[in-house]
């Protein structure tokens, strides 16, 4: 356990970097459940919001799990959790569930939170609040730089935090992530105030709490880098095949599925053909960790693929996803002239409000309803569009009217375009 330590303040930055060679002392990581309920206790006795950070080990393990959880509370200190050692963190949450925590893109740790049992109510999101803010950078560092002066090193951000022991270097950086989280809060709360964005920041944080993960991606196989230059139902067959059997050996080994085997040497096993499993191992392209030791694996995989009669067809399936614009001029031109007039209009409102134009409105919200839009083109249908595509109250508030006077625009063009210049 560290405790904190001063990080500066927006009015009156330093040039202060901070690094894993600061004096932090030694380093704890809390690995047993005594010291788990210490440390909840003395969490309890601190005050004001809870900043919570989270290191998984994506690239190096199959899973998205947390394998340490760093928590900082003014009048408490820092505390690292070793997450797989303690499991249920129930007992935590329950002293700061409804307390605001901080965090810098909440998305990306959520799901790992929840799985051990810490669920927030409120949340302020320092990267979230950076873009809304109209800040050119939105990383941890480069904010942190900007609004309290000080330069954090991020050393380690691509480490393998499943490694046992943990480095000391790798702890005292994963310790200042949260140090500084509540100061920069703090800070941040004050640019959207005075920039009078602290309510659209609320309303964006809640719909960050609310997201429900995206289900199971169907068929994810179909995402292996290189099947557009395969041909055939048999080719896919055989790439389904060695994808499910790396996943299967991934999950049951918990390694990052592209270091036991990559997608290019699935691609490179299907387009050489190989007759025999002595061919497979003696492919150069066929390399990873796993290419060898589970040679069998694989080249049973193949024999599935060869044998099966239950092909995977040609085109992926159905889903709601919509074709891509540059398509709509031939397939659909109203909605084509729809999403062109109104682009640009979003743009231009996106650098006079300095937020971008992806969080001033999800893309596919826009696109969703120029393809499929409402029989009256006003602020009050083209909002209910908007809701029913998911956009939030302010960003229905903002964009209805400007797209409805651009559906009309595009409209009145189709139906009375210039005279020929010639």
């Amino acid at each position: 356990m560290t405790s904190s330590t001063s990080s500066g303040s927006p009015d009156a930055p330093s040039s202060r970097v901070a690094t894993a060679d600061d004096d932090h002392g030694f380093v704890d990581v809390i690995d047993d459940r005594e010291g788990y309920l210490r440390a909840v206790d003395a969490i309890a006795r601190g005050h004001g919001p809870i900043s919570i950070d989270a290191e998984r080990a994506s690239g190096y393990r199959y899973s998205q799990r947390a394998y340490l959880i760093q928590i900082f509370r003014r009048g408490s200190g820092v505390f690292l959790f070793d997450p797989p050692a303690i499991g249920s963190f129930a007992e935590l949450d329950a002293v700061i569930r409804d307390e605001e925590w901080v965090l810098h893109a909440a998305s990306q740790d959520l799901a790992c939170l929840r799985e051990v049992g810490l669920d927030p109510t409120r949340i302020f999101d320092t990267e979230l609040g950076a873009r809304l803010a109209g800040m050119p950078r939105v990383g941890l560092g480069a904010v942190v730089e900007e609004l309290l002066g000080i330069h954090l090193a991020k050393e380690h951000s691509a480490a393998d935090w499943s490694t046992r022991p943990l480095p000391q270097s790798w702890l005292v950086y994963a310790a200042l992530d949260v140090e500084l989280l509540v100061d920069l809060r703090d800070a941040m709360y004050e640019v959207l105030a005075e920039q009078e964005k602290l309510e659209i920041a609320e309303e964006e944080f809640q719909a960050t709490l609310r997201r429900e993960a995206k289900p199971p991606r169907q068929e994810p196989w179909r995402r292996t880098s290189g099947l557009s230059t395969l041909r055939g139902q048999r080719a896919l067959g055989l790439v389904r095949e060695l994808w499910e059997a790396r996943d299967e050996y991934a999950r049951e080994v918990d390694t990052a599925a592209g270091r036991l085997l990559p997608d290019s040497s699935i691609i490179a096993a299907v387009r050489n053909a190989p007759e025999t499993k002595r061919d497979l191992g003696a492919m150069k392209e066929f390399v990873g960790r796993a290419s060898r030791t589970e040679l069998a694996r694989w080249w049973a995989a193949i024999e599935r693929g060869r044998a099966t009669s239950d092909l995977p067809s040609l085109r992926g399936p159905s889903s709601d996803t919509l074709p891509p614009p540059r398509s709509w001029v031939d397939r659909a031109p109203e909605a084509d002239a729809r999403y062109k007039a109104a682009r640009p209009r979003l743009q231009h409102m996106s650098e006079a409000m300095s937020i971008p134009v992806e969080n001033l409105l999800t893309p596919d919200h826009l696109r969703r309803v120029a393809w499929d839009a409402p029989e009256v083109f006003d602020a009050e249908h083209v909002g209910a569009a908007l809701r029913d595509a998911g956009a939030r109250e302010w960003q229905i508030e903002a964009t209805a009217p400007v797209i409805a006077q651009a559906f009309v625009e595009a409209r009145q063009s189709l139906e009375h375009p210039p005279d020929d210049a010639s």
